[in-house]
């Protein structure tokens, strides 16, 4: 069934993904969160969904954490940082957010696919996560097939939105090592008003 191979596509990009992690960015993205008076964070579509699933979880940990467009979202500061999600780095709000953050001397860090994207170039740190390969892009069947590349199963930008949810939900779990917080902790925070 098609069900199958899709699921397996999407597990084989979290595997390839959880194994280019470096544990070099992974240490300098919780210094940032830790030192960081408010976190702020910001992705569209689906992306946004992981970014709120994200700030969720920082809540949970004691984090002052916003999600960029809610109401009740302040002003950012030169002691925060903003947690930027897109899998093309091109995504024009928050190129346009990025270039407010970094104006006003907060810290960036992007979440995409594309070290090389706008949003990369405007961060002080770029987490990595392989999404969409570029031959996904290519139309023409032959060009792909002579690559040795099929067209994904999964649509449009499954691949970085499940595979940055997981990624993410793996650094809070680092981070709840690094601050000794256990899920006990965590359920002091949990909603109570469900």
């Amino acid at each position: 069934m098609i069900i199958n191979d899709a699921i397996n596509e999407i597990m084989e990009n979290v595997q390839e993904v959880s194994g280019e992690l470096d544990e070099e960015i992974i240490n300098e993205m919780m210094e940032i969160i830790i030192a960081s008076k408010n976190i702020f964070v910001l992705g569209l579509g689906r992306s946004g969904l992981v970014a709120k699933a994200f700030a969720m979880r920082l809540m949970h940990l004691g984090f002052s954490v916003y999600v960029v467009g809610e109401t009740i979202t302040p002003a950012i500061h030169d002691d925060d940082c903003l947690v930027a999600i897109s899998g093309s780095g091109e995504t024009s709000y928050i190129i346009s957010t990025a270039n407010i953050t970094d104006k006003r001397g907060a810290k960036i860090i992007a979440v995409t696919s594309y070290e090389e994207s706008t949003l990369a170039s405007l961060s002080d740190l770029v987490v990595p996560v392989k999404g969409r390969t570029k031959i996904d892009m290519e139309k023409d069947y032959i060009t792909r097939q002579m690559g040795g590349k099929h067209q994904s199963l999964a649509p449009l930008g499954t691949l970085f939105e499940i595979s940055t949810l997981i990624v993410l939900d793996g650094f809070i779990a680092e981070l709840m090592n690094k601050m000794e917080k256990t899920e006990e902790d965590m359920k002091l925070k949990h909603n109570v008003l469900e």
